[in-house]
């Protein structure tokens, strides 16, 4: 039978609603997580996070920063957790704030793995796939400091990191997050697992890609039983270069990827987001059709600033589902309305991203104030 061509749905825009998994949302800007190192010494989201979340609830979807889920795992100072009863009463605030706004959030768990240090993580292991140091310093309490050499994981705490994981998903999803984001990516403690510049290990956690890709799909497997599928996304990067996490042969990328994706398939989480410099490249557009899935893409700090006209451009390509923007939102608590109406937008301030304030966090004016 033809189809009627008034009937048909429209295409879909940057403006229009998007469901992924259970989470519904309104338009197809999503918050990127974005380390802003807000929440002090304890790791408590308080007053000042939760205004500036709930600033931005007008986006389709926000991703939190990156939270850890045991103290260990802590990757930052001034990063939240969600390791402990007291971090998830913050964090439900935080969302209450952003629900009452008709806005939706997810939470990002984030374990440092090596990215780590003593200095940071209140003078704890350092845990990852290999004894592998990434070759840079990082910023400490007591100032910027070599990276470690880290412990290589042993069988029991690749299950208790899983457990970790497993725990703070349903911390996130009782104090009210609509889904968790699991970090598979920017050279962190999974990516380290995918990478074999940082996992030399000999057992069944490492060598061949499928190999590397085990601790991943052991995670996010946990988790999507825990929560519910519909409520859990994975972010990855590959190729990307942080914290030594080296993908330089795109045939190995390809296949540790793409048999990750082949794996986690059939659980049907609520979505996959890729940060890659060539969204709709053939690499990111493979892993989308081995996924099977909804997708969300982000080009990251390497392409520059996301502009109105970049995202506009990958909805109607047919690229991904949805956008994932940072340091736009950042600066444009009202990013919705301001690339709505066409605009202009207010300039970041760089210098004031990390700091334990509200200047160049809570204090960017909206349009009507501007």
């Amino acid at each position: 039978m033809p189809v009627n061509i008034s009937e048909a749905s429209p295409a879909p825009s940057l403006f229009s609603p998007v469901s992924l998994g259970k989470i519904e949302l309104a338009n197809r800007i999503v918050m990127a997580p974005l380390t802003r190192v807000r929440a002090g010494s304890s790791g408590i989201p308080g007053d000042l996070m939760v205004e500036y979340y709930r600033q931005r609830a007008s986006v389709g979807m926000i991703i939190t920063e990156g939270t850890y889920p045991d103290h260990a795992s802590q990757g930052y100072v001034g990063e939240p957790g969600i390791a402990t009863d007291e971090q998830a009463a913050g964090w439900q605030r935080v969302f209450e704030a952003v629900h009452a706004e008709g806005g939706r959030i997810v939470l990002q768990i984030m374990h440092a793995g090596r990215g780590t240090h003593p200095d940071i993580n209140g003078g704890r292991r350092i845990l990852a796939p290999s004894a592998i140091a990434i070759d840079n310093k990082t910023f400490t309490e007591k100032g910027e400091q070599p990276y470690p050499v880290p412990e290589a994981m042993t069988t029991a705490e690749i299950g208790a990191a899983l457990e970790d994981f497993v725990t703070a998903a349903r911390r996130a999803i009782e104090a009210g997050a609509d889904g968790v984001e699991i970090h598979g990516a920017n050279g962190y403690l999974l990516q380290q697992f995918l990478s074999p510049a940082a996992n030399q290990r000999t057992d069944g956690y490492g060598g061949s890609p499928h190999n590397r890709a085990r601790f991943v799909v052991e995670v996010v497997t946990a988790v999507a039983q825990a929560v519910g599928a519909e409520r859990v996304g994975l972010r990855i990067s590959p190729e990307v270069v942080l914290g030594d996490v080296f993908e330089t042969d795109r045939d190995d990328v390809l296949a540790t990827y793409g048999t990750l994706l082949d794996q986690l398939r059939p659980l049907g989480l609520a979505y996959l987001s890729v940060l890659h410099t060539e969204p709709g490249g053939d690499l990111v557009q493979e892993l989308r059709r081995r996924f099977d899935g909804k997708l969300i893409v982000n080009n990251g700090p390497f392409g520059g600033q996301t502009t109105r006209e970049q995202a506009l451009q990958q909805i109607e390509a047919g690229h991904a589902d949805a956008v994932v923007v940072g340091r736009a939102l950042i600066a444009n608590p009202d990013l919705v309305e301001r690339w709505r109406g066409g605009h202009p937008e207010n300039e970041p301030r760089p210098e004031l991203f990390y700091g334990p304030g509200a200047e160049g966090y809570t204090d960017y004016p909206f349009l009507e104030a501007a």
